[in-house]
């Protein structure tokens, strides 16, 4: 993977993970919330948020001392 797919995929997994963020509070709004699809949700997220420092971590080079 180049540079920029792997900023095109960053992207593309932030704005996945801010459309989770959204659905997890409107997911809360509900007077009954479906707790499982919360707790789906937010390991969804989480595992977004992983990915996307490997990512990030791909484009720093390394700086050997």
């Amino acid at each position: 993977m180049d540079e920029a797919e792997i900023r095109a995929r960053i992207e593309y997994l932030r704005m996945e993970h801010r459309d989770l963020d959204a659905a997890i509070d409107a997911l809360r709004l509900v007077p009954m919330p479906d707790m499982i699809q919360l707790q789906r949700f937010k390991k969804r997220k989480l595992r977004l948020k992983d990915e996307i420092s490997l990512l990030e971590d791909q484009l720093v080079p390394d700086i050997i001392a």
